[in-house]
């Protein structure tokens, strides 16, 4: 039997039902400071399109939105510098920034060592 999920001890419909000011006290200092000071514009857009649309996903570069109890099962475009990342909201994503969630770069691998891959590699003969 899966554990409902909790966020401090609140269920998600708790939290949903809670006014802004209730939810941002339960929240870590980070993310509460930022909230305290207030959203920009860009965040504000995001939020009333997040609040007006049901279905349609949404494109934005707000990285450093926070994941609010309205958002819960919506679906982002969050952009990575170079392409939009998908992203659907999740009870465990609260409180954190939505930018945690498409990472920006990209694990290097690195080829195996041959002709071209050092400076020294230039001098060995080619047969």
């Amino acid at each position: 039997m899966p554990k409902n999920f909790q966020y401090r001890g609140r269920s998600v419909d708790e939290l949903k039902n809670m006014s802004m000011d209730e939810f941002i006290n339960l929240l870590p200092s980070r993310m509460r400071r930022s909230l305290k000071r207030g959203l920009s514009h860009e965040q504000r857009v995001v939020l009333e399109r997040i609040r007006m649309n049901d279905t349609k996903p949404i494109r934005t570069h707000a990285r450093d939105l926070i994941v609010l109890p309205e958002m819960v099962g919506k679906t982002i475009h969050v952009h990575k510098g170079s392409a939009f990342i998908e992203i659907r909201i999740t009870e465990k994503m609260l409180g954190h920034y939505i930018g945690e969630f498409s990472i920006t770069n990209t694990p290097v691998r690195h080829g195996k060592p041959g002709i071209g891959a050092s400076r020294s590699s230039m001098y060995i003969p080619l047969k």
